[in-house]
């Protein structure tokens, strides 16, 4: 399916795909500012895209994209994914050859321990959204960041689609990407954050260690939205990467 997305930039630029953390919306970007042609879009159920109903896999998060770059007649594009942006990402650069860069931030391409996901999964199916809400941004952000803007998270939080959220959520704690990461061909960065409860630094050191051409990089002060918290670190980081596509 094809939902909501914004392509911005000069018309001849490479175009960076920006993949979203699940829960957050292109406003995940607000602040990031990189000298590409921007493609943007929303997980299902996520802004202005419409609700779909799980369950799914990485694999339909991914078909997604790539019927957005067919639609858009793009052949080959950089990415950069955080958490569940990034586990798409690794799935189209391990099973496609659209991605000619690739940068995974925040992520994992898995979750030893399911019992969160089970949990989290349980409370949206009998009470929603709401009684997750604080626990949720409170890993997405350090104690210290502004709180209003952590507010503007957590409102565009409760306006996710329950059911696609589910969807979402059941396929992050199904997927086993390990055996992908040998596959990718596209250079890499992984980027992590210092304070990343959601996706620790170990994770991305995991993923650097198994992808064949990888550098790695642990942001200080910052969470799980580091991109939020740390946006002009986090460009430097990707302009230097994909500046050198």
């Amino acid at each position: 399916m094809i939902g909501h997305y914004t392509l911005t930039g000069p018309q001849d630029a490479p175009v960076l795909v920006l993949g979203n953390a699940l829960g957050t919306t292109t406003e995940l970007w607000r602040e990031f500012s990189l000298p590409f042609r921007l493609l943007r879009f929303d997980h299902r159920g996520h802004g202005a895209s419409a609700p779909v109903p799980g369950p799914f896999a990485i694999e339909d998060l991914a078909a997604d994209v790539l019927e957005l770059l067919d639609h858009l007649e793009l052949r080959h594009v950089y990415y950069c994914g955080v958490s569940l942006g990034g586990m798409v990402g690794m799935w189209l650069a391990a099973h496609t050859d659209r991605i000619s860069r690739l940068a995974l931030m925040c992520t994992t391409a898995w979750y030893p321990d399911k019992s969160l996901w089970d949990e989290r999964i349980e409370v949206l199916s009998t009470r929603g959204m709401e009684p997750l809400a604080d626990s949720i941004v409170s890993r997405w952000f350090t104690p210290a960041f502004s709180p209003a803007v952590a507010a503007r998270f957590r409102a565009r939080l409760l306006e996710v689609d329950v059911p696609s959220y589910i969807g979402c959520a059941g396929a992050i704690r199904d997927m086993d990407l390990r055996p992908d990461l040998a596959k990718i061909e596209a250079p890499t960065v992984v980027i992590a954050a210092a304070q990343d409860q959601a996706a620790p630094p170990e994770f991305a050191r995991q993923l650097a260690d198994e992808l064949p051409s990888s550098e790695l990089y642990v942001v200080g002060d910052a969470a799980h939205l580091a991109v939020v918290e740390a946006p002009r670190t986090i460009s430097v980081i990707l302009d230097d990467h994909f500046g050198n596509g």
